[in-house]
């Protein structure tokens, strides 16, 4: 049997998209969620209790997870992010508080690390540039590293004269991985590289590969959702 890990990420709330990918994604193994449950969208509730559902669940904390439970001040979030965490204190019901509370910053399975931001700083560094990621590579203790934080769907790659590459991920390539890699599967809830749709990712184990998904989801929905919420109108 070869494994298959859902991999999914900054979910922002947007319980459309999250149905959209865990019916696209199908029967998997066990799911991966790398953090930002919640933020910017209107169903921080639905996106918790669906995700805390999951079979074979590691979950970890994001930025807005932590800024909800206030380990992290509001100063740190742009004006609207902001607003968005301070929606969230009358919002959130006590047992997706305690679902939050439950999470680690980190997390390391087998030869995985999983980290929000960076494995340096698993909350806030945006690992966007090859430069950035050459000193996560270097603080990295296992061979891969998976991160999401920035939206898009990337890879860096390590060579063994410690050079660092890094890909944008389009939906039809399936990587095989050799050596060192950080990988993102890009965001559930608010994709940032320009493609609408929702972003996640599949990771065989056995085989070492990874493959980028796109799926459809009815936006306007969540607009409307946003709108009527009492949410900045920016996130719609």
């Amino acid at each position: 049997h070869n494994t298959r890990v859902l991999v999914i990420s900054d979910i922002h709330a947007n319980f459309d998209a999250l149905k959209a990918v865990l019916d696209d994604a199908g029967e998997v193994d066990e799911t991966w969620c790398l953090g930002d449950l919640v933020g910017y969208g209107p169903d921080p509730n639905e996106c918790i209790q669906s995700i805390s559902e999951q079979p074979n669940l590691k979950c970890i904390l994001g930025n807005h997870d932590a800024a909800a439970l206030g380990k992290i001040s509001l100063s740190s979030f742009n004006n609207d992010a902001g607003l968005s965490v301070k929606w969230l204190a009358p919002n959130l019901s006590k047992i997706s508080m305690d679902f939050l509370v439950s999470l680690p910053e980190k997390l390391v399975i087998g030869n995985v690390t999983l980290a929000h931001g960076s494995p340096i700083n698993p909350i806030w560094e945006y690992l966007l540039d090859t430069s950035s990621a050459k000193g996560s590579f270097k603080n990295l203790q296992t061979d891969l590293c998976f991160v999401g934080h920035t939206h898009v769907p990337l890879a860096f790659f390590q060579s063994s004269d410690s050079e660092v590459q890094g890909i944008l991920l389009k939906e039809d390539l399936t990587l095989q991985i050799t050596g060192k890699a950080i990988l993102n599967p890009g965001s559930v809830g608010q994709p940032r590289d320009n493609d609408i749709r929702a972003s996640y990712a599949i990771y065989q184990p056995e085989q070492n590969i990874w493959q980028t998904y796109r799926v459809q989801y009815d936006i306007e929905a969540v607009q409307s959702r946003i709108n009527t919420s009492g949410l900045p109108s920016f996130n719609a």
